[in-house]
This record gives structure tokens, C-alpha cells and sequence, in this order.
């Protein structure tokens, strides 16, 4: 059904959100990690990707 994802999309959003937040948080209180970042993107690219393919 087009504009439907289903449950392991959403669990890959969700965990791409908590981990911005996380990313986000340990940016806050810590100072910049690039390495976290880099790998953040990486993981939304990734949900991105999955869920281009997933809306086929």
C-alpha cells in the first residue's frame, strides 16, 4: 500500500530520532564527537534509504 511503511522502517526511524537525540545530548554536555555525528548520518541515510525502497 503506497504511503505505508512497515514495522521495521518505523523501528529504524524511531531509532534514527533517538539517536540524534542522544548524539544531540552527549554534544550538549560533552562537546562535539564527529565520529558520532559521522556515524548519525550514516544511520539516517540508511533510514532514508530503506524507506525509498520500502514505498516501491
Amino acid at each position: 500500500m503506497p504511503g505505508s511503511t512497515d514495522g521495521s522502517t518505523k523501528a529504524m526511524g524511531v531509532l534514527t530520532v533517538g539517536g540524534l537525540i542522544a548524539v544531540t545530548a552527549y554534544t550538549v554536555a560533552l562537546g562535539s564527537n564527529g565520529w558520532l555525528w559521522f556515524g548519525w548520518v550514516v544511520l539516517g541515510l540508511l533510514t532514508l534509504g530503506m524507506i525509498a525502497t520500502s514505498s516501491t
